[in-house]
């Protein structure tokens, strides 16, 4: 286990434009009013609290509960505090990656915490993309490399599509950016360690 680098999540503090990790996955953003809420629906129990930590973090309350298909969902309360990120990331009703976004530590933390798994005993790691928001594959893939970790698109065609990190180098810099794994983290999962 490495150390943790300086700019890694948690030497970030807090800000609601960590949520936007959320909308870089699965997650979603609706308007309410002068407020916004944002959501997410994810796979396996064990990412819903470490993520509602995330979001209380931002001064936001969180809700863990159960989609209407009977998988976890967390979500915010509705928050005129969120309006700004809605409004950043849709385009009319659709979900869109504001230009020039660059996703920092804790933006990276909360995507991988909503859809990151690690595949091939931890040789690659996937930030899980929206299959509903097929436009925002390509924006999120030129941000990730921004941010100095160039991935490449995977099942964009399919159910699962997302953004495989491969190599050394890029996987101790994203290990580095989004810091040590959550207690509860499945071990399947493969967090990537550096």
């Amino acid at each position: 286990m490495g150390q943790l680098s300086f700019f890694s999540a948690e030497s970030v503090p807090p800000a609601i434009t960590d949520l936007s990790g959320l909308l870089a996955g699965p997650g979603q953003v609706v308007t309410s009013g002068p407020g916004a809420r944002v959501s997410v629906v994810v796979d396996a129990d064990w990412r819903t609290r470490p993520i509602a930590v995330l979001i209380e973090e931002t001064g936001c309350s969180a809700e863990i509960t159960t989609s209407d298909e009977g998988h976890p969902l967390v979500r915010t309360a509705v928050d005129e505090a969120l309006a700004p990120l809605a409004s950043q990331w849709t385009r009319g009703a659709i979900k869109s990656v504001p230009l020039g976004w660059v996703p920092g530590p804790r933006e990276l933390r909360i995507w991988a915490l909503a859809a990151g798994y690690g595949e091939n005993g931890g040789e690659r790691f996937v930030l899980g993309l929206d299959p509903r928001a097929p436009d925002t594959h390509a924006p999120l893939a030129q941000a990730l490399i921004r941010a100095g970790i160039a991935p490449t698109m995977i099942g964009t065609r399919g159910a699962n599509p997302g953004l495989r990190i491969t190599g050394r180098r890029r996987l101790t810099r994203l290990a580095e950016n989004i810091g040590e794994p959550p207690p509860d983290v499945d071990p399947a999962i493969g967090w990537p360690l550096w």
